[in-house]
C-alpha cells in the first residue's frame, strides 16, 4: 500500500506542473509535431512508418519520460525542496514512490497522445491490442521516468542533464533496432544491445503491433523491463541516500 508521504508529494509535483502552462503545453504539443515530422518524412505508399512505429513509440517513451523527468526533479533539487523533504519525516521510498507517482501522470498522458495521435491521426496500421500496447508502454515509461531521477541525481543543472542524453539515450537508438536490425551488427554490438532497455521495448512492441502477439507471448521482453525499472528504483534511492547524508 502506497504511503500517505508519497502520496502527498507526488499531489505536489503534480499541481506544479499543472501550474505550469508553458510545460503543460509542450508535453501535450512536442510529441504531435515531432510524430508528424516523422510522418512526413516517410513515403506512405512504401508502408515503411507502420514497421518503424513501434520502435518509434519506445523510443519516444523513454526519451520524453527520462526528459521530464530529469529536468523537474533536477528543479526541486535546485529549489531546496528536497533537502526540505529530507527534514521531514519521510522515508527514501516515499520520495522515490511519490515522484514517481507524480511525473508518471503526465509521462502518461503524454505517451497516451503518441500513440493515438499516430494510430488515428497518422493512420499506422497494427495488429495486436490497443491496450497491450498501452501496457508495454506503461512498464517503459516507468523505467524511464526513474532512470530520468537517477540521472539528474547527479547534474548540478539543465545544461548538464541535457548532455546525459547522448550517453544515456543516444546509444540506445543507435543499438536498440530502431534503425536496423540487432542481428546484422557486429556480435561485440549485439553483446551491448543485450544491455539496453530500448532494445527489449522495441523488440516487444513489434512483436505486438506487427505480429499481433499478446502480453503473454512477449512475457520475456516485458519481463526485463520490469526487472530494469525496479532496479533503477533501488539505485535511485540508495543515490539519493549518499547524495543528501554526506
Amino acid at each position: 500500500m502506497i504511503h500517505s508521504h508519497a502520496l502527498t508529494i507526488a499531489g505536489r509535483i503534480m499541481r506544479q506542473i499543472v501550474r505550469d502552462r508553458r510545460t503543460l503545453a509542450l508535453i501535450m504539443v512536442v510529441p504531435v509535431v515531432v510524430m508528424t515530422i516523422i510522418w512526413l518524412s516517410f513515403p506512405p505508399q512504401q508502408g515503411l512508418l507502420d514497421y518503424i512505429a513501434p520502435a518509434l513509440l519506445a523510443t519516444l517513451a523513454l526519451f520524453f519520460g527520462f526528459l521530464l523527468t530529469g529536468i523537474s526533479f533536477l528543479r526541486e533539487r535546485a529549489q531546496g525542496t528536497l533537502e526540505r523533504l529530507w527534514a521531514s519525516p519521510v522515508s527514501r521510498l516515499d520520495i522515490v514512490v511519490g515522484y514517481l507517482l507524480g511525473f508518471f501522470i503526465f509521462a502518461l498522458v503524454q505517451s497516451l497522445i503518441i500513440v493515438l495521435f499516430t494510430i488515428y491521426a497518422l493512420d499506422v496500421h497494427y495488429r495486436g491490442d490497443l491496450w497491450q500496447i498501452f501496457v508495454f508502454q506503461v512498464v517503459v515509461l516507468i523505467g524511464a521516468i526513474n532512470l530520468g531521477i537517477l540521472v539528474s541525481a547527479f547534474a548540478r543543472n539543465e545544461f548538464q542533464m541535457v548532455q546525459f542524453i547522448p550517453l544515456i539515450i543516444l546509444p540506445q537508438v543507435f543499438l536498440s533496432g530502431l534503425l536496423w536490425p540487432v542481428e546484422q551488427m557486429n556480435d561485440y554490438l549485439q553483446w551491448i544491445a543485450r544491455f539496453l532497455p530500448l532494445t527489449y521495448a522495441v523488440r516487444g512492441l513489434r512483436d505486438i503491433m506487427l505480429r499481433g502477439k499478446t502480453l503473454t507471448d512477449t512475457w520475456f521482453d516485458l519481463t526485463i523491463l520490469a526487472v530494469f525499472a525496479v532496479g533503477i528504483s533501488i539505485v535511485t534511492a540508495l543515490s539519493l541516500r549518499r547524495r543528501n547524508s554526506g
